[in-house]
C-alpha cells in the first residue's frame, strides 16, 4: 500500500488591492464567496496577470469587482496572512493602494454578489477578516 502525504511546502500567492474612499469617507466594499461557498464582505482585490505590476493590478481588480475606475492616492502597507485551501497552506501576501473614485464605468463582475458604499464604522461590522478591518481602522485620524 502507497501512502500519500500531504504536500508540505507552502503556496505564495499574490495579490494587489484597493482601499477605495470617496469625497464622503466612505468605503467601498464587495461582497463575494469565500473557499467554503459563505457570503463575505471584504475589500477588492486579486492575483497579479503574468508580467502586470501590482499598481495596474490593484486598479484593474478594482474596475472588474466594483465597476469604478480609480485613481491611485498612496501605498499602503503589504499584509501577509496564512489560510488553508484544499490541504495546503497558503501563504498571501496583498498589497494595498488607498484609493478614490474617478467614475463608476459598469457592473461587477461574475466573482462578487454586491457593491456597496459603507461609512468607516459600518464597513468595520460588515467586513469579515481583521486584515480588512486594520486597512479601514488605520483611516481615523489619530485621537488626542
Amino acid at each position: 500500500m502507497i501512502v500519500t502525504m500531504p504536500e508540505s511546502r507552502p503556496i505564495f500567492e499574490f495579490s494587489a488591492g484597493g482601499l477605495v474612499v470617496d469625497v464622503e469617507g466612505r468605503v467601498l466594499l464587495i461582497r463575494a464567496r469565500d473557499l467554503r461557498n459563505r457570503a463575505v464582505w471584504t475589500l477588492p482585490k486579486g492575483a497579479l496577470a503574468p508580467g502586470e505590476q501590482t499598481v495596474d493590478a490593484a486598479l484593474r481588480e478594482v474596475r472588474e469587482e466594483t465597476g469604478y475606475r480609480c485613481e491611485i492616492a498612496r501605498e499602503l502597507e503589504p499584509v501577509t496572512y496564512w489560510f488553508q485551501r484544499s490541504g495546503r497552506r497558503v501563504k498571501k501576501t496583498v498589497q494595498w493602494f488607498l484609493m478614490r473614485p474617478i467614475e463608476k464605468v459598469g457592473e461587477h463582475d461574475h466573482e462578487v454578489d454586491e457593491v456597496a458604499w459603507a461609512a468607516p464604522s459600518e464597513a468595520l461590522t460588515r467586513l469579515r477578516y481583521d486584515s480588512d478591518r486594520r486597512l479601514v481602522t488605520a483611516l481615523a485620524p489619530p485621537r488626542c
